[in-house]
């Protein structure tokens, strides 16, 4: 099945699923960077080079990535894949642009957990943490700009990080953020007075939703099922960009269920930047720590597999969400609700790793290596495990 007109694919040729696969895996090889990286490198391969598919299309596709849960540049692939070989294709994109970043993880991760207490290898995790921190700001600080777009959401923003901040669980956050933009849109159309915000407990009205879904998770037994309706959870939620998923797995894994400790959950962080691919295969390093290889695999298909469903079932939903003004509200202060787990979580991290003057200095040179020269975190953060290799020793 090739791409049918106004799905966006050029139509000359059928794209075989073997051209599909190759040039999806040759992606998850190389596609260091992070999703607005992995975006740029398929804007070159599908529109300008290999010519699969139109400007106006792909770009169709990320605006409907950004508006469903989930990592948006593997959607984005998802999503072109499903438009030139249909069912097949959304299959075949997605899995071979996971596959390669997931078999790296699961290396690293059983050298992690055969080497991860030598020296060498705890100072190139401890220099890899600042740099990771310094990534966390620039998506902090570039998204932030485009959405923070009026003074509400700036408010809503501030008031999502406090309630993060005390303890509010991210998904509680996101629903009140996304409530209440929708409710001063409301407001606003009604032509009533916003301060009447101020009145509505919208805490009070979700949190049994939330307080619900972890006392399910408690009662079942620690197992690979278990860690699969985790990362299942986790993976339909994660809203706004990779790095909220920071923010749900300290809430699951650290806070909640005490599996991992914040130098695991760091360390995995460091690792999910510094391999190609998608940064949710954060979740393969953790299921290996929590379960082997058997671990590894169930944590990546839990965490992976809402966003191969959203893909398949949000084409025809996608364009009368865009067109909604209502719909477009809330989606706005999810957004910035997002940013506010981002920015406790650059917050929470960085008090665990900036500990000393060397991590103070790599954090210094990373930030200003990315936001004034623009440099490649990949890069960085070879250097800067190098620097801890060194000084291991």
């Amino acid at each position: 099945m090739s791409g049918s007109p106004g799905t966006g694919s050029r139509g000359k040729k059928t794209v075989s699923l073997s051209e599909l696969a190759f040039v999806f895996s040759k992606l998850g090889v190389i596609a260091f960077g992070g999703p607005a990286a992995h975006i740029a490198m398929m804007e070159d391969e599908f529109v300008r080079n290999r010519r699969w598919i139109t400007e106006e299309g792909f770009l169709d596709r990320v605006a409907a990535a950004s508006l469903i849960p989930g990592p948006s540049s593997t959607e984005v692939g998802i999503f072109i894949g499903h438009s030139l070989r249909g069912w097949a294709g959304l299959v075949v994109a997605g899995s071979c642009f996971i596959i390669p970043a997931a078999i790296l993880v699961s290396l690293i991760a059983a050298a992690y957990v055969r080497f991860g207490s030598l020296p060498q290898a705890e100072g190139i995790l401890r220099t890899v943490k600042p740099v990771v921190i310094a990534i966390i700001l620039q998506a902090l600080w570039n998204l932030g700009r485009t959405v923070a777009k009026t003074r509400v959401l700036i408010l809503i923003g501030v008031a999502s990080a406090v309630l993060n901040f005390v303890g509010g669980s991210p998904l509680l956050v996101l629903v009140f953020a996304g409530a209440s933009s929708g409710i001063v849109w409301w407001l606003r159309k009604s032509r009533r007075l916003p301060v009447a915000l101020c009145g509505i407990g919208v805490p009070k009205l979700f949190s049994p939703i939330g307080l619900t879904v972890f006392a399910v998770a408690s009662a079942l037994p620690v197992s690979l099922g278990r860690l699969f309706v985790s990362f299942l959870k986790i993976g339909s939620l994660v809203f706004g960009s990779g790095y909220v998923l920071l923010a749900f797995l300290r809430a699951e894994f650290v806070d909640h269920l005490h599996w991992l400790t914040e130098k695991q959950l760091i360390d995995a962080v460091a690792v999910g930047q510094f391999t190609p691919g998608p940064v949710f295969t954060t979740a393969t390093f953790i299921g290996y720590l929590v379960g082997g290889l058997p671990g590894a695999f169930f944590a990546t298909l839990g965490i992976f597999l809402p966003g191969f469903v959203f893909v398949a079932v949000s084409g025809p939903l996608i364009p009368k969400i865009r067109r909604s003004p209502r719909a477009g509200a809330v989606l706005d202060g999810v957004v910035v609700g997002s940013l506010a787990l981002i920015a406790v979580v650059a917050w929470q991290l960085g008090k665990s790793s900036i500990t000393d003057w060397i991590t103070v200095s790599i954090l210094a040179v990373s930030i200003i290596a990315i936001f004034r020269f623009k440099v490649n975190s990949a890069w960085l953060i070879l250097i800067a495990g190098t620097v801890g290799w060194v000084a291991g020793r």
